[in-house]
Order: structure tokens, then C-alpha cells, then sequence
């Protein structure tokens, strides 16, 4: 559903790629890094309890398992591999550092067992690398040039880089920025699942959704959407933004080619009596004052008007308004229903 999602703002976006490519076409090639890393001494399988993990990782310090040799290490991995009951309590991590004060760098987790069949490789697999493993061997091996990637990932970027030397890949250079970030709204697609998962909206375009298919659904086009992003440039400064500035920067972009209609709440109308013609007849008006070639709109002509009743609350004896199509008029008298 997420890949499909992405796939299909995309194309809402206008956004066409020159080609399409998955992390599972290179399944085997990530496996055959994670043996050569291995082999190189550069990582080993640890069935250290998750817990024990954490603490040696905060406190730096050193897995039991960190100088197992690296035949045992592949006999580990390939029990890993055929998800074994010893293997599915092992994970593969990078021998990168115990104590380095950038935590991401201590000995990162990079292959874990997951038995859940892929929604594209099916069973063939049942261990899988990590983001952090999989993302720098793709980028070098699908020719990337620069990584555009948000500034909550800037502590896992010299881990990032660490892979290049370490399998002798073609490295790639990290262009960071700061994730768009607007006030009272939640954009993780994490917690943004939960509301998904219990029915609290029918699916991810629900207007109050702040996903593209959700404020699309609730008026905003994709040229406004489009002028603010690149207003905001690729700062790396932290963002907090206001829907205001987007939506009035909507308004800018609909305003000249949004045909105009009135519309009245049926409650509470009040019923008007103007000069006017004797009797009644239909007229036509332009739909844009300004915009001719939307066209032309029926409106009725007559002596009896309704106007809503928070306008008719604001009248006064004496006071001049402008009714659209019409011209101004002078209040007279007003009678009041109690």
C-alpha cells in the first residue's frame, strides 16, 4: 500500500521518473556484501539478547560476540539465512565502533530475520538488510551521484559512508535538508497508519489528511503545492511551517480561473424587497468578472431577494450596500421578527 501510494503522488505531482527500481532487485547482491564484510572481519552475528544489546550500545560496550572468528561468523549468518531456531535469535551487525560518541556508529545492526513473506520476493528470503546496509550499496550500484536525504539522518551518515571503504563501493555524496515540518500536524507515516488501521478515516486521501492525496481532496492544487515547496528551498535549517501561507498561496493560483457562484444557508433567510424590476426574469452574468472565457452564469432578476441572515444581522437604516450583478442600494426600513 505504501509503495503504491508513493507511486501514485507521484503522478498526481506530474513527477515522472526516467526508471523504477526496487531494494529487492538486489537482494542477492546486499547478501553477497554482508558475506564480504564477514569475511573481511567487518561484522558478526550476535545473539545477544535485544536488551543486553541496547545497554552495551549506550554504554559502550563490547558484544560477547564481537571477536567470534569468521568461520563461526558464516555458520552463524547461513543459520540466519535458513531461519533456524538459533539463527531467528541472531542479527548481523558492522564492526564499525563500541565507544564512538556518535552512538549510530556503534556497531549498527545491519540484517535481521523477518519471516513475514515480501510483498514482492515472496519466501525466497527470510533474512533481510537494514535501511542503513541496503541503502548505501543501492545507491553505489544503481550509479547515484548525490543522496538527497532529510537532516534527521545526519547522524547515520559517516555510517552511511563507512560501507564505501569498507566494500570498496563507488561512493556517493550526501546532499542533506530539513524535513517540512508544520505546526499541530503530524506528518509521520508511522503514527499517521494508526488512524488508517482504526477507522478513524476511510484511507489515507481523507481531506484532513496532511498526505498530497488528502489536501488535494481538500482543494489544493498541485501548481500552488508545487510554487511552495520550491519556495521553501533545500534549507537545512529546522522548519516549522503554517498552513496559512500554503493555503493563501492556493488562493493566489485559483482566484483568476475559479469560476464564481453564491450559495445561501437555507436556514434562516431573509426575505428582501428592493426597487426592482416588477417582474421577474433571468438574466445572464458573467461567471469571472475578469475571466470571460469561463463563461456565463443564469442569475434571476426580481424585486424579492433572500440575503443570509449574519449579513442581514450587520444592516443598518441608512447604510448603502453593493448586491453583485446588481448595483447599490440604500436601506430604508428593516423589520425585525422576534
Amino acid at each position: 500500500e505504501f509503495e503504491d501510494s508513493i507511486l501514485e503522488d507521484l503522478a498526481i505531482l506530474g513527477i515522472q521518473g526516467d526508471a523504477l527500481s526496487h531494494t529487492s532487485d538486489h537482494f542477492q547482491v546486499i547478501y553477497e556484501y554482508a558475506l564480504e564484510l564477514i569475511r573481511r572481519g567487518l561484522a558478526y552475528v550476535d545473539d545477544s539478547p535485544l536488551e543486553e544489546m541496547r545497554e552495551g550500545r549506550m554504554h559502550g560496550i563490547e558484544s560477547k560476540c564481537r571477536r567470534l572468528s569468521v568461520e563461526e561468523n558464516l555458520a552463524r549468518f547461513q543459520q540466519m539465512k535458513e531461519a533456524t531456531e538459533f539463527g531467528q535469535k541472531c542479527c548481523l551487525r558492522a564492526k564499525m565502533s563500541i565507544d564512538n560518541n556518535n552512538k549510530a556508529m556503534r556497531d549498527p545492526t545491519i540484517y535481521r530475520c523477518n519471516l513475514t513473506p515480501h510483498h514482492r520476493t515472496g519466501s525466497v528470503w527470510k533474512v533481510y538488510p537494514l535501511y542503513d546496509f541496503a541503502c548505501p550499496i543501492v545507491d553505489s550500484i544503481e550509479g547515484v551521484t548525490h543522496a538527497l536525504r532529510s537532516s534527521e539522518y545526519r547522524d547515520r551518515n559517516p555510517q552511511y559512508q563507512w560501507f564505501f571503504s569498507a566494500l570498496d563501493l563507488r561512493p556517493v555524496q550526501i546532499m542533506d535538508f530539513s524535513r517540512m515540518n508544520f505546526a499541530y500536524t503530524l506528518l509521520s507515516k508511522r503514527k499517521l497508519q494508526w488512524f488508517v488501521d482504526q477507522g478513524r478515516v476511510p484511507g489515507w486521501d481523507d481531506p484532513r489528511f496532511p498526505t498530497v492525496r488528502g489536501i488535494k481532496r481538500r482543494g489544493m492544487t498541485i501548481e500552488a503545492l508545487r510554487q511552495y515547496v520550491l519556495m521553501q528551498g533545500a534549507s537545512q535549517r529546522d522548519m516549522l511551517l503554517d498552513w496559512d501561507k500554503i493555503w493563501a498561496m492556493n488562493k493566489k493560483v485559483i482566484d483568476p480561473k475559479a469560476p464564481r457562484h453564491t450559495a445561501l444557508v437555507k436556514h434562516g433567510l431573509v426575505p428582501t424587497t428592493i426597487d426592482g424590476p416588477s417582474e421577474a426574469y433571468l438574466g445572464s452574468v458573467l461567471k469571472h468578472k475578469k475571466a470571460a472565457e469561463l463563461g456565463t452564469k443564469n442569475t434571476v432578476f426580481s424585486s424579492q431577494i433572500f440575503i443570509g441572515q449574519d449579513d442581514a444581522a450587520e444592516l443598518a437604516v441608512g447604510e448603502e450596500l453593493t448586491l453583485m450583478d446588481w448595483g447599490n442600494a440604500i436601506v430604508e426600513k428593516i423589520e425585525k421578527i422576534e
